[in-house]
């Protein structure tokens, strides 16, 4: 709530998992029964901060949720969570769920990231 100072050459935004599969209609979200209409909600305010962020200079992470296509990255009992057919790996309705790659497993095209933007792809939630 209070107004403070920062070096923009030294700070990042980071934009943690804004993926189709997460946030759209259709996607895995969704296909768990998940509503996923509060979620695009935030949408615009990252937009407004991403073209903040870019306007001045500084650095942009994008982070994805996301595995190897081999799941040698997935432990089991992560591949094991949820109901059959819904689980990481799966075909989903975008795509292989949570696969490196597919189109679920994207930012959704509105906070794309642009060339030179990081983008770290991590098979856990969050940013670490």
């Amino acid at each position: 709530p209070d107004r403070f100072a920062f070096d923009t050459s030294r700070t990042a935004v980071v934009i943690i998992d804004m993926q189709h599969d997460f946030l759209e209609p259709g996607g895995f979200g969704a296909a768990l029964g998940n509503d996923v209409a509060p979620l695009q909600a935030i949408v615009p305010s990252v937009q407004r901060l991403l073209a903040l962020a870019r306007d001045e200079g500084m650095a942009v992470i994008h982070t994805r949720e996301s595995h190897r296509p081999d799941l040698a990255d997935c432990p089991q009992a992560k591949r094991d969570h949820g109901s059959p057919g819904l689980r990481i790996g799966d075909p989903g309705p975008m795509g292989r769920i949570l696969i490196r790659g597919e189109p679920g497993n994207q930012i959704i095209d509105t906070l794309a990231p642009l060339a030179g933007e990081w983008i770290i792809d991590k098979p856990g939630k969050g940013m670490f």
